[in-house]
């Protein structure tokens, strides 16, 4: 998985070569043994046809070149004894000469009037037959819709009695249901903030965050702020552009939590309200608010695509360290600047922070480095990082459940090993840990935490995480191809491990 955190600017996407607006008017037919016009030359039959590239002009010059009179954007005086305005169906063009076999040769000999030969398709080229078909088929709807659209007009001006047009009555003051997406962004987006991060050496990036209390707590993500937490500058703005310096209270690097607090907070902050993530379901809509790639005040919609997700994810910069988390998986659009914003239900509440996606490459957008939404988000369950919070804003610190064990973290799909040294050289069961004490030993594999599969180390970490220190918690696990169950109370760990 890949955080995004940094909102750096999305290079230009290339611009499309423009369509011609006016249909080009029918020439008349050249004199014999004259060469056909430069517009006639360069005309649509270059356009996924097969035929080569016009005289006039070097590839990739036909597109927005001033052509000879005639040519794209102009209107041609109408030809002698053509219909009157307001005919319809217009007369078919004239046929050149050159096209009907006749006229004279070129210098090699080659006739001008060669009859038109469909050209012999390539090798697996009815990929191209189709997109050739696919811009005609364009070009040609442009060209009855603009005539049908002319003809109308112009009867209703010759007698008529008023336009054609029918308005849409628009109420002065347009209320919305607060149940809507736009009811619901109206109201959250005066509590979301746009947060800056610089780190003391210059470095940092911009993220999201929400109105947590009216004391001008705002929640996160700890890679948000995590530039500016030793003598960095820290800075939030709310979405009616008001900026405010902050200051770190606290943060959780293994949560992926950190809170803020507003330095001179304003008297009329409206926290959001939290809701129930344990009640989600599969299915739920949601809302999504931040401001990815610097874009502040964004909301982008989509559902719960599933729940407790398990995700190992960190901001890719040199010695950081992975984060776990059971996650909320949606497909509501999220990208770099997102992060620590929040994700809504349909009633306005929120259910998570948005906080890491699954890129389709490590290349990123425009060889940035960054990736893009590709309907994979995660976002840590609410009623964990409320819990994380209140911890925060409390001690200055966080609190995490453990085993006392020591796990494999390879990701093998078969469970989570305990190893047989922990960090350092040190045991891998703590002695007279809840581990310890539930009787487990290195080698056994826990393949469930209460009715939850296991399939790796960080699986299980998440899983943990999710509980409070003191919970009790059933682990499933194999020893010598046998299972067992057993009962064991989560211990405690104060602070982020170094």
């Amino acid at each position: 998985m890949s955080t995004e955190n940094e909102g750096t600017s999305v290079p230009p996407a290339p611009s499309a070569p423009p369509v011609p607006v006016d249909a080009p008017a029918a020439p008349a037919p050249p004199a014999p043994g004259s060469a056909p016009a430069a517009s006639e030359a360069a005309g649509y039959d270059t356009v996924g046809q097969g035929a080569a590239p016009a005289a006039h002009g070097a590839p990739g010059e036909q597109y927005g070149a001033q052509g000879a009179p005639g040519a794209h954007g102009e209107q041609g005086a109408p030809a002698a004894g053509g219909s009157p305005v307001g005919d319809w169906p217009p007369p078919p063009p004239a046929v050149p000469a050159y096209a009907s076999g006749g006229g004279a040769g070129g210098a090699d000999g080659t006739a001008w009037g060669s009859s038109y030969q469909q050209p012999q398709p390539k090798p697996g080229g009815k990929r191209g037959g189709l997109v050739a078909g696919i811009i005609a088929a364009a070009l040609v709807a442009g060209v009855v819709g603009g005539g049908v659209g002319y003809w109308a007009a112009e009867r209703n001006d010759d007698g008529g009695t008023g336009s054609t047009t029918v308005s849409a009555s628009s109420p002065a003051d347009v209320k919305r249901d607060p149940g809507t997406v736009a009811g619901i962004a109206a109201k959250a987006l005066p509590s979301t903030v746009t947060i800056e991060a610089e780190g003391s050496n210059g470095e940092g990036g911009t993220g999201t965050g929400f109105v947590y209390d009216k004391e001008g707590h705002i929640l996160t993500n700890n890679h948000v702020v995590a530039e500016a937490v030793d003598g960095g500058k820290l800075s939030a703005t709310f979405s009616n552009g008001k900026k405010y310096d902050a200051e770190v209270i606290g943060h959780a690097q293994g949560y992926d939590v950190a809170v803020i607090k507003l330095k001179n907070a304003p008297n009329n902050l409206k926290p959001l309200t939290l809701g129930d993530s344990d009640k989600i379901a599969v299915g739920d809509s949601t809302i999504a608010i931040g401001a990815p790639f610097g874009l502040s005040n964004t909301v982008t919609t989509g559902i719960i695509s599933a729940k407790d997700r398990p995700v190992a994810s960190s901001d890719g910069s040199s010695g950081s360290k992975a984060s776990y988390m059971s996650a909320l998986q949606t497909d509501a659009s999220i990208n770099p600047g997102n992060s620590g914003g929040p994700l809504l239900d349909g009633s306005g509440h929120v259910i998570g922070i948005n906080s890491a996606i699954q890129s389709a490459s490590s290349g990123g957008l425009g060889g940035s480095g960054q990736s893009g939404s590709i309907g994979l988000g995660f976002a840590i369950p609410i009623n964990q990082a409320d819990m994380v919070a209140q911890q925060l804003i409390k001690t200055g610190q966080p609190v995490y459940p453990v085993i006392g064990a020591t796990v494999s973290m390879d990701e093998n799909s078969s469970g989570a090993t305990i190893t047989e040294q922990g960090a350092g050289g040190s045991a891998a069961v703590t002695p007279n840990g809840p581990a310890a004490k539930a009787g487990l030993k290195s080698g056994d594999t826990i393949t469930k935490l209460d009715d939850t599969v296991v399939d790796s180390g960080p699986t299980l970490i998440g899983q943990i995480w999710t509980h409070k220190p003191g919970d009790t918690v059933k682990l499933t696990y194999t020893r010598d191809g046998k299972e067992h169950t057993v009962d064991v109370t989560l211990g405690e760990r104060k602070g982020d491990s170094n």
